[in-house]
Formats: structure tokens, sequence, C-alpha cells
């Protein structure tokens, strides 16, 4: 049996995506709820139905529902096959479930929308005007490597005859954007690049300013075109 909230005037909606940032999103989104002590709800969109999604998604949204459980959410929502434009679905939820903060990742922007030029606010404020926005940034660490990698910096690969190419200078020829973590006492770039294509976060292994994974990026690029 639920417990009784205190504060029924206000309601927390976080919106979490595929991807690391998901589980910190519902952690964050479970703290103002327990600080507010009111009502959870967390969704989930997604354009295919849950039995077409892959393992991996799949245990993303598994994961999900054990934490929306662990805290006691009102409700995960996943709203499966759905064809229309996130904002509109979101603010569907808001309305139907009296939401008044709602928690996004900036980890969405290219996803949905980019985030950061403002588009996804700037239509959930017209939506829905009377909601209080959480935008929360990336975080700049690597799961599992505290310690062994300096904090990441602004990074770019760039394709080239040997390979594809760490430069810390953006031009018009960048492939990638991303952060790169360098590895703790070496006086060359060896360490990981992270970066997002689409509806995933990756990260790359780079020895001396070159990728030494470039299988994992023509997958990425292969893919990003099939869904075009």
């Amino acid at each position: 049996m639920k417990k009784i909230k205190g504060r029924m005037d206000e309601s927390i909606l976080v919106c979490v995506y595929y991807g690391p940032n998901g589980e910190r999103l519902i952690k964050r989104g479970c703290k103002i709820a327990s600080m507010l002590d009111c009502p959870l709800y967390i969704l989930t969109i997604d354009p295919k139905g849950y039995d077409d999604l892959d393992a991996e998604k799949s245990d993303y949204i598994d994961r999900w529902k054990q934490l929306a459980e662990e805290h006691n959410a009102e409700e995960f929502i996943l709203k499966e096959n759905e064809k229309r434009p996130v904002t509109k679905v979101i603010a569907e939820v808001a309305r139907e479930k009296h939401i008044t903060q709602i928690v996004l990742g900036q980890t969405a922007q290219s996803r949905w929308e980019q985030i950061t030029k403002g588009s996804i606010v700037n239509t959930l404020l017209r939506e829905i005007p009377f909601i209080d926005l959480h935008i929360i940034s990336v975080a700049r660490a690597l799961k599992d490597h505290e310690g062994h990698f300096e904090k990441g910096c602004r990074a770019y690969l760039q394709n080239t005859a040997d390979g594809y190419r760490l430069s810390f200078n953006h031009t018009k020829d960048v492939d990638f954007e991303g952060i790169f973590f360098k590895e703790i006492g070496t006086d060359f770039n060896n360490g990981i690049f992270k970066f997002m294509i689409d509806k995933k976060t990756l990260q790359v292994h780079v020895t001396e300013d070159l990728v030494t994974e470039p299988e994992k990026l023509t997958d990425a690029i292969n893919e990003h075109k099939e869904c075009q």
C-alpha cells in the first residue's frame, strides 16, 4: 500500500529517454518529490511498441520500472507507438496527472528537438505555461572509471586519412562532438571520447589522438542513416 502524499498541490513528472542519464534524472525527480512530499510520475516515449524494442532498450525500461517501485512513484508511464511530437505527449500527460514540475535531461537535446536551442522548452511553456521545468545537465563523469580519468572537456572527432582523429578545435569538418576524458598520468591524448548520436550515448577509446574502435563509429553512422 502506497503512502499517502502530504502535498497534492504539487506533482513531479520525470521525462526519461534511453541512455545512462535516465537513472540520474529519476533519482533527481525522486529527491524533489521527497522534499515536497508529493506524487512522482516517470514518463518515457517511443515511436515503437514495447515488443519491438531491442534488448538494451527493454533493459532500460525494466530498470526504470524498478526504480519507480523502489521510490514509491505513483506510476511509470510508457507511451509506445507514439507518432506525435514529444512535446504534445508530455503536455497531455502533464494535464492528465496535474503536473506542476517537469524534470528533463540536457542529454535529450539531440533526440528531442535540440532542447538547448529552446525549441522544446518554449513549446512546453506555450502548451503548459504554469509548469516549472528543471533542465538537468549532462554528468561530466564516467561511471565505473572514477579516479582513472581527468575531468572531461569538450572535444571533437574528424574523419581523416589515418582514421578518426581527436581535436579540441571546432571546425566545419568535424564529424562528432562530445566529451573527452583523458587518462591520468599520460602525456598523450589517451582516454575515452563520449558522444551522442540519435538515441544512444556511445564511447570509444582514443590512443594518441586516434580512435581505436572505428567500427563503433561506422555502426553508429549506418544506423543513423537507416533512421533518417
